[in-house]
């Protein structure tokens, strides 16, 4: 049966599904996010891994280990380069972190959350969210 939210790389080459509609979607300023992302922030939200399927291709995935000290996977496209969702977090055992670019439809996500704000550039104007100077607890 078809999942309800469809996501993919750039090429089309790798393409994953899921049910769920999360309730924790972040922007997050922190560094990791900055350089993983290219950009000012990341945007992404949690997926329990068992509704997390994976449809077509293999993604790449890069082992890093994050501020916090826990290791994690940077899962990308090893064709087009697209970063796609991070899997393998230690600080959230059973949860796939997806990245908003890679949704089929991305009109539906509202971010939650902003996180790291302490990291944010002065040209980045606050969302109307809870603010976070670092991880909320």
């Amino acid at each position: 049966m078809a999942k309800k939210h469809t996501a993919r790389c750039a090429c089309g080459a790798i393409t994953f599904a899921f049910d769920s509609d999360p309730d924790f979607i972040a922007v997050c300023h922190c560094l990791d996010c900055k350089k993983a992302s290219g950009g000012e922030a990341a945007t992404w939200f949690g997926v329990p891994e068992a509704d997390f399927a994976l449809l077509s291709g293999s993604p790449q995935a890069f082992g890093y280990i994050a501020d916090s000290g826990q290791k994690l996977d940077r899962n990308f496209c090893p064709t087009c380069g697209a970063r796609l969702y991070t899997s393998n977090l230690g600080s959230f055992p059973g949860l796939v972190f997806v990245q908003l670019g890679s949704l089929d439809d991305m009109a539906w996500v509202r971010p939650k959350l902003e996180m790291f704000v302490k990291r944010r550039l002065p040209w980045a104007t606050p969302l109307d969210v809870p603010q976070f100077e670092a991880m909320p607890s």
